[in-house]
């Protein structure tokens, strides 16, 4: 086995994992490729790729539950769910544009990655809809974890720990997901013409109030104004996204309005370059601090999500992304950040993830080493050394 390995079950993967570890050999392990630029530019022997292991092993819409195979296509598994007015209620966004290859993914990279979109402030991240999965670890053992059922709490629940792992804990071979109805109506309702802070407060009051939406992000006036959609407008564009049952929606729109009404244009029937690209998450209330500080200290373009709690931050390339000055910005005041994109010369330098203190970091890298002793899968993908 040299090169690329690409088996076509379970089994061949314990054995992928087994020749490894025989011959002293590191794995990247890969689904699509959609996220292979994230994580720090390491150096693998050869890359297990997972896409071979792919289709719908058991849905059951009355139970609310899907099994996959974990190179499974999320097209694919979107449109079965849609056929049945279901979804991933988690709405895992697609990297592969965003880092300049092809639209993708695939639903063990999902998990993998815990990744989640703007119905995050609502529904939560893949892991809060992770039941259960069959995985490889570094030992070259197969495990499994969970079940087909939201109930099931038999053992550890290992399917958890697995989310947000980037493949450094065990190579995913079968999943099962929580599915949920997709909502009957939605409408987005457009604020034009706020500045940051007035976004985020109105986000913040929305947020609090009866209208329940799913979806809260704010557009500054530069980042605005490169959105077909919204470029007219003068300033800043605020949306927020409602769903559920047509009279709930209704009522919860005029919600909004109401809160809207004295701050800016209301548009109820609404609908990136190469720069080094960081995700932020902290508090809601914090976020439009966080944002102005980064565009005045680093000449940031930004965009507010989750109410002011998710900030995407884009910044003028530079040979370090600026690394230093976003972590201080953000640990002032609080939260973490995450370098999405930056040249391969950059990630192997910076860190990519948020640094651990050195406590939650020997953790880490005893958990680490319980699934994978001898480092074999995505050595260094997350941290140095581990």
């Amino acid at each position: 086995m040299t090169g690329n390995l690409r088996p076509r079950d379970a089994a061949e993967v314990e054995q992928a994992v087994g020749w490894a570890l025989a011959g002293g050999k590191t794995l990247e392990v890969v689904g699509s490729g959609s996220k292979r630029a994230i994580g720090r530019a390491a150096q693998w022997d050869a890359t297990l790729d997972l896409s071979a292991l792919s289709g719908v092993t058991l849905y059951e819409p009355a139970e609310l539950a899907l099994s996959a195979r974990a190179g499974t296509p999320l097209s694919e598994i979107d449109k079965l769910l849609a056929a049945h007015g279901q979804e991933l209620a988690f709405e895992p966004m697609d990297y592969g544009p965003l880092l300049g290859g092809k639209a993708g993914g695939t639903i063990g990279g999902a998990l993998s990655a815990n990744l989640s979109g703007p119905r995050r402030i609502k529904a939560g991240a893949a892991r809060d809809h992770f039941l259960g999965a069959s995985a490889v670890s570094g030992r070259g053992e197969t495990f499994k974890s969970g079940g087909r059922v939201v109930k099931n709490v038999t053992g550890y629940d290992l399917c958890k720990l697995l989310a947000g792992s980037w493949g450094t804990l065990a190579a995913m071979t079968d999943v099962t997901v929580k599915t949920l109805p997709r909502a009957e109506t939605e409408t987005t309702v457009l604020v034009f013409d706020l500045d940051d802070a007035a976004a985020g407060n109105l986000m913040a009051a929305t947020m609090g109030s009866y209208a329940d939406a799913s979806a809260a992000a704010h557009l500054p006036p530069a980042v605005a104004k490169r959105v077909p959609e919204t470029s007219a407008a003068r300033g800043g564009v605020t949306a927020f996204r409602l769903e559920g049952v047509q009279p709930s929606v209704l009522h919860r729109k005029a919600v909004v309005e109401k809160l809207a009404a004295p701050q800016g244009a209301i548009d109820a029937n609404g609908p990136a370059g190469a720069r080094d690209l960081w995700r932020i998450s902290t508090a809601p209330a914090r976020g439009v601090a966080i944002g102005r500080a980064l565009t005045e200290r680093v000449g940031a373009e930004v965009l507010y999500d989750w109410a002011g709690g998710l900030i995407w931050g884009a910044l003028p390339t530079s040979d370090d992304a600026r690394a230093d000055a976003v972590r201080a910005t953000v640990a002032a005041a609080g939260g973490h950040a995450t370098l999405i994109r930056a040249p391969a010369a950059v990630r192997a330098v910076v860190a990519v993830f948020e640094p651990e203190p050195p406590a939650l970091a020997a953790l880490t890298k005893r958990v680490r080493e319980s699934f994978d002793p001898r480092g074999v899968l995505n050595p260094g993908r997350m941290w140095a050394g581990v």
